[in-house]
């Protein structure tokens, strides 16, 4: 099943995100080279696709797992959870509609 992993930055997260990024992106990629990604993404705290030293609000993960508890072991270990970035992190089942 598709789980949404829905995550909420502490403010001025910037430098712990820049400094945590490749350690999130590895893991990102794991699941897509799995074929279980469908999207992945962070919000920008303004409205650019390069918000620059505004930074990033959070982050939206759409992945497939075979529980609800493990989609939620995977959210609490990512690095951007270790690194202090995320304050909040949600995570759901999600059912693909469209397109």
């Amino acid at each position: 099943m598709w789980y949404a992993i829905i995550s909420e930055d502490i403010e001025n997260s910037l430098a712990q995100r820049l400094a945590a990024r490749p350690a999130h992106l590895q893991r990102l990629q794991e699941l897509k080279d799995d074929g279980r990604l469908f999207v992945a993404g962070p919000h920008p705290a303004i409205d650019s696709m390069e918000p620059g030293e505004a930074g990033f609000t959070g982050s939206l993960v759409i992945a497939e797992f075979p529980s609800l508890t493990q989609a939620q072991q995977w959210a609490d270990a990512d690095p951007f959870v270790t690194a202090g970035v995320y304050q909040q992190v949600t995570v759901k089942p999600f059912k693909k509609v469209l397109p």
